[in-house]
């Protein structure tokens, strides 16, 4: 073979491995699309799961007459006021013994390590 019948032959193969090549990263880029829409779908799912659980938690505290942490926490501050327990008969008569440091506000921790007490 001449080197004149190889130059032509050289580009042949240069093209058709181009043309094939082309389809292949569209398949890549299709791919990467895909992978990148279930991580957002997955995301999407997760979020969604979590709000269907909180809700979830506040409904079935309100179905048993109970009352969320939240609820009983009027202004938000993360603790629950001597004044904002008497919205619970129940924690309104326990809030003076919950209140470890005695300092008129029940915090989380506190509720936490008085029920636990309780328990044994």
């Amino acid at each position: 073979m001449s080197i004149r019948n190889r130059t032509p032959l050289f580009a042949l193969v240069a093209i058709v491995g181009s043309a094939l090549a082309a389809p292949v990263m569209a398949q890549d880029a299709t791919a990467q699309a895909q992978a990148q829409q279930a991580q957002q779908s997955a995301a999407q799912a997760q979020d969604a799961a979590a709000d269907a659980s909180a809700s979830a938690a506040e409904a079935s505290a309100a179905a048993q007459g109970g009352q969320s942490w939240a609820s009983v926490d009027t202004d938000g501050d993360g603790s629950i006021s001597k004044t904002e327990a008497t919205a619970n008969a129940g924690l309104a008569q326990v809030f003076d013994q919950a209140d470890a440091d005695k300092d008129g506000k029940l915090t989380v921790e506190e509720y936490r390590a008085f029920a636990a007490t309780q328990q044994k």
